[in-house]
C-alpha cells in the first residue's frame, strides 16, 4: 500500500450532515490522519475554511469562493475584484430585492472577490443584473453566488498544487455542486456524494451511494484501502 493521495473536499453538502446544517464531527479524525496534503475547497468566505483547517488540525491550504482567494499556506492569492459584484447587490437591492441574510449578513461580511444570494430570492432578476456587470451567477445549492467568470475551484487547486509540490492529477476529490466542476475535470479520481446535483454526478468518475459527509466518509475508507 502506498501512501494516501492528495485530497480536495468540498464543504456544504461534502462534509455536512444530512439532517441539520453544520458539519458532521465524523470527518476530523480521518482528514487529521491523512497523510498527503489536504485541500478544502469551497464557495464559502475565506475565514470558513480557514477555521475549518484549524478545528481538524490540518495545514492551512484553502480554495475560498470558489476559486476566488487562494490560501496556499503562505501567501493569498485573489483572482477576482468585490467591486463589480458589490455593484450587482446594490442593483439588485435597488430593483427591490435583498440578498436574504439580515442585516448584519455574515454569510458576506468576509467575502473579497464575490457576493452570496439567499436562494429564496427571485434568481432571474439577478442573473439579469449579473450579466449587465459581466459576471455570472451560479447556484451551488446552498446560495446563488455571483462572481467572476474566470475564477474557479480547479484552476485554484493548481495554483496550491504547483507551490505545495504535488500533481493534481495524484488527488481525490469529493464534492456536490457545479462549483465542483472544474475540481473533478483536474484531478485524477473524483466522486460526487448521492446529494450531487446533476452537473456535478456527471463530470464525477464516480458517484457515491451515501449522501453528505456518510459518502465521503466513505469514499475516503476505500481511496486510503486502495491507495
Amino acid at each position: 500500500m502506498t501512501a494516501d493521495p492528495p485530497l480536495v473536499l468540498d464543504i456544504d453538502g461534502t462534509l455536512t450532515r444530512p439532517d441539520a446544517w453544520g458539519i458532521d464531527p465524523r470527518i476530523f479524525d480521518p482528514i487529521r490522519a491523512w497523510e498527503a496534503p489536504v485541500v478544502i475547497a469551497t464557495g464559502k468566505a475565506f475565514p470558513y475554511p480557514v477555521a475549518l483547517c484549524h478545528f481538524a488540525g490540518i495545514p492551512e491550504l484553502v480554495v475560498a469562493e470558489n476559486g476566488g482567494v487562494v490560501y496556499t499556506g503562505d501567501d493569498v492569492y485573489y483572482t477576482a475584484d468585490r467591486a463589480a459584484a458589490q455593484a450587482v447587490a446594490e442593483a439588485y437591492r435597488e430593483a427591490g430585492y435583498s440578498l436574504g441574510w439580515g442585516e448584519e449578513d455574515t454569510v458576506n461580511r468576509w467575502r473579497e472577490t464575490e457576493i452570496a444570494v439567499d436562494l429564496e430570492q427571485p434568481i432571474e432578476p439577478l442573473r439579469e443584473i449579473a450579466a449587465d456587470h459581466g459576471l455570472e451567477v451560479v447556484d451551488t445549492g446552498y446560495a446563488y453566488h455571483v462572481k467572476d467568470t474566470t475564477p474557479n475551484k480547479g484552476d485554484a487547486l493548481e495554483t496550491i498544487a504547483e507551490h505545495v509540490g504535488f500533481d493534481p492529477a495524484d488527488c481525490v476529490a469529493v464534492g456536490d455542486s457545479v462549483n465542483d466542476v472544474s475540481t473533478f475535470e483536474t484531478v485524477g479520481r473524483s466522486f460526487a456524494v448521492a446529494n450531487a446535483d446533476t452537473s456535478a454526478k456527471n463530470a464525477a468518475d464516480e458517484v457515491l451511494a451515501d449522501a453528505h459527509a456518510d459518502g465521503t466518509l466513505a469514499a475516503l475508507e476505500r481511496v486510503r484501502g486502495t491507495a
